[in-house]
């Protein structure tokens, strides 16, 4: 079966089956704090491409930093245990369903990160399709709270953070295959149930 097939079935599953909690999550949202029920943001896709991603939102609609550090004031309490059991993602399902995302793949940067990915580098990643799940996404799953420890966040991820994701998934894409997505499937999933 290949790769795409699999996400189409899996995800296209996801939604159906999780069609009702999607539901009673965006109307918790909704009730929880004034605003919509999905954030929206651009993000780099395969090649280099531009598209939305699509969340359910976490934090009050107001200006603030890009990056989330910590217990950040903004968090909604619909938004802090959704953060926290990692169902804030579930929308990207659609993502997956469209194109423009795999269940499994690099997570998706924002423009101005992905400015700074070094040449060989930046072609390897923005070869496949970004995912919901990766082995990045595994090593580095209390980034927020390791952000909040540095003194300049932002500089932080910068220089420390995102060149470590960078390697990781560069060597994803190097060896990536169904077993090894499937691996990374279940290993999310199990590091979710011990949450």
């Amino acid at each position: 079966m290949g790769k795409r097939l699999f996400d189409v079935i899996c995800s296209g599953l996801g939604l159906l089956v999780l069609g009702p909690l999607l539901v009673l999550a965006a109307l918790w949202v909704k009730l929880d704090s004034p605003g919509p029920a999905l954030f929206r943001q651009l993000r780099v896709g395969r090649f280099g491409q531009p598209f939305t991603i699509h969340k359910f939102r976490t934090m009050r609609v107001e200006p603030g930093p890009v990056i989330t550090v910590g217990a950040d004031p903004r968090i909604t309490r619909s938004g802090h245990w959704l953060r926290q059991t990692k169902l804030d993602e579930l929308p990207q399902l659609w993502d997956v369903l469209r194109g423009a995302m795999s269940l499994v793949g690099p997570r998706p940067e924002l423009p101005q990160y992905v400015a700074l990915y070094p040449a060989d580098l930046r072609e390897r990643v923005l070869s496949v399709r970004p995912g919901i799940t990766d082995p990045a996404s595994l090593a580095f799953s209390h980034e927020a709270e390791l952000l909040a420890k540095a003194a300049d966040p932002e500089r932080e991820y910068c220089e420390v953070v995102l060149p470590a994701k960078l390697r990781i998934s560069a060597d994803y894409t190097a060896t990536a295959n169904l077993a090894t997505d499937l691996r990374l499937i279940v290993a999310t999933l199990a590091r979710l149930a011990h949450r």
